[in-house]
């Protein structure tokens, strides 16, 4: 059947095309059926939504259809009905508790990648993946799947360093030392990164202050090609691709069975070798304890070694944020002063103790001392001024230069005493409430440090927004709760708190 195509103007995430009820009644389709979309030489299959009182000549086509198909407004595509996908079998396969071959596991990852497996579906299949756990062998064969469905750089050099953390701490601008510092010392360190899903900002929204991030594979190798490093957001690559569709489906369900397939498939596509794998540890974090890092790290160390890849894990404190600075202008701000002056202490120890394994990992002896040293005598911060300028940003940025939002609360302590407890959910929750990410220059600056003495009426933390409403709204929400505890008593105190009902239903379940 001919139908004049109408571009929708939305994005879809999965190929998606509407059609009038009638019209799909005389292609025999039902809602979430499948279509074969065909213009000149390309086609798309998509999934199909009915809707009433749709122009009867006409199909509906969502922008990646149209993108996908190279067709315009008014112009004619052929549309024939098509049976689901084979995948929609290893859907059902999986619900019913089995495990899933290698060529299963490409098929699927497949599918999902070309847009033909519904959301439903895809739903499904993730629930069931999150409560059956996924075998080491599966967990493999996704991987080698989610790498071979999307792009890769491809470098004419060996080794190549990688760092990946599983977050769950705010304030961590680990990245943006640990980069240059590699690079300064002549490795090989081209680093994809994520923006921010739960937090207040992703290495790639802090990044995105001191130079563009969204950079095409051919521009990502000159600059690492140039500079020996990167930091760019990864979901402008294609690298794994599928990981990017099957977090939409994870977040809202607060589920992630790909995490560890999805970590190593990006680190794969950009030819990493030697890897450090930063495991937070505390509470908030997917290690609350030491023994949780552990199995987190036998994991990816084994399905990591299988690949090819040398995986050393290191459990980080997790504690309290990373630094002071939470937001992506505040961070980045930070991020420059350490290199420039060595402070804060806590953002150095963490990015030269990571940096130290990295380098001896491929063979330095005393790795921490040179990546302190680096830091030190001023290599790291030409090094990253170096990569900002390669990226297209200004090289001779200060951390003044850096705006941050004007309007600005800060909340005092309310007695003398001791600081025993910063809440890292709520100080992250705070910064997204003032605007963050969106918002570059919206964020948390946190005044103390855990055991700090505070005297009453010291400044505990600041919160900066550049719009007045959303001030409101972060200041509310810190009336309402106590992000940061404070005791009279140094060290330990037994009894935190005294939970009545109000309280009680008030908690947040972590996953």
């Amino acid at each position: 059947m001919k139908l004049k195509a109408v571009v929708l103007g939305y994005e879809s995430g999965h190929y998606t095309v509407l059609l009038d009820n009638e019209v799909a009644e005389k292609l025999d389709l039902r809602a979430n059926d499948r279509v074969r979309v065909s213009f000149e030489d390309r086609e798309v299959i998509a999934i199909v939504t009915l809707a009433k009182n749709f122009p009867k000549d006409s199909i509906g086509l969502y922008d990646d259809v149209a993108r996908a198909l190279g067709v315009r407004d008014g112009q004619l595509v052929e549309v024939e009905a098509v049976e689901p996908p084979a995948s929609l079998k290893i859907v059902r396969k999986k619900l019913a508790r089995a495990r899933l071959t290698p060529e299963e596991a490409r098929q699927i990852i497949q599918d999902i990648v070309d847009g033909k497996i519904s959301e439903i579906e895809l739903t499904a299949f993730v629930t069931a993946l999150h409560f059956q756990g996924m075998a080491v062998e599966e967990a493999l064969n996704f991987t080698t799947a989610m790498v071979d469905t999307g792009e890769r750089l491809r470098l004419d050099r060996r080794p190549i360093l990688d760092k990946h953390s599983l977050g769950g701490v705010p304030g961590d601008k680990t990245s943006i030392l640990v980069v240059p510092i590699i690079a300064s010392l002549g490795y090989t360190i081209p680093k994809t990164s994520s923006r921010a899903i739960t937090s207040a900002a992703g290495t790639a929204d802090r990044m995105e202050v001191l130079a563009p991030v969204s950079l095409s594979i051919e521009e990502m190798r000159r600059v690492v090609e140039k500079t020996n490093g990167c930091i760019v957001w990864g979901g402008s690559l294609r690298l794994a691709p599928a990981d990017d569709i099957i977090i939409r489906v994870e977040y809202p369900l607060g589920i992630d069975p790909f995490f560890v397939p999805s970590i190593l498939a990006k680190k794969l596509a950009v030819g990493s070798t030697h890897v450090v794998l930063d495991i937070p540890t505390g509470r908030g974090t997917k290690a609350r304890t030491i023994e949780d890092a552990r199995r987190i790290a036998r994991d990816f160390i084994d399905i990591g070694g299988r690949l090819g890849l040398n995986i050393v894990a290191v459990s980080t404190y997790g504690e309290e944020p990373v630094g002071h600075a939470v937001g992506p202008a505040l961070e980045a701000r930070e991020a420059l002063q350490a290199l420039m002056t060595m402070k804060p202490s806590d953002v150095v120890d963490k990015a030269v103790s990571i940096a130290g394994v990295l380098l001896e990992m491929v063979g330095t002896p005393n790795g921490r001392e040179v990546a302190l040293r680096a830091i030190r005598t001023g290599k790291a911060e030409r090094k990253l001024r170096e990569i900002i300028e390669a990226q297209g940003g200004d090289p001779g940025v200060k951390p003044e230069d850096i705006p941050v939002g004007d309007k600005v609360f800060t909340l005092y302590a309310e007695e003398e005493g001791f600081v025993f407890f910063i809440d890292n959910a709520l100080i992250a929750l705070t910064g997204k409430t003032a605007g963050a990410p969106r918002d570059k220059g919206a964020g948390v600056y946190v005044h103390v440090k855990l055991g700090d003495k505070v005297k009453k009426g010291d400044p505990l933390l600041t919160v900066y927004a550049e719009s007045s409403v959303k001030l409101q709204a972060a200041e509310k929400l810190l009336m309402d709760s106590r992000p940061v505890r404070i005791s009279r008593l140094v060290g330990r105190r037994m009894l935190l708190e005294k939970i009545d009902l109000a309280a009680a239903r008030a908690v947040t379940l972590e996953r």
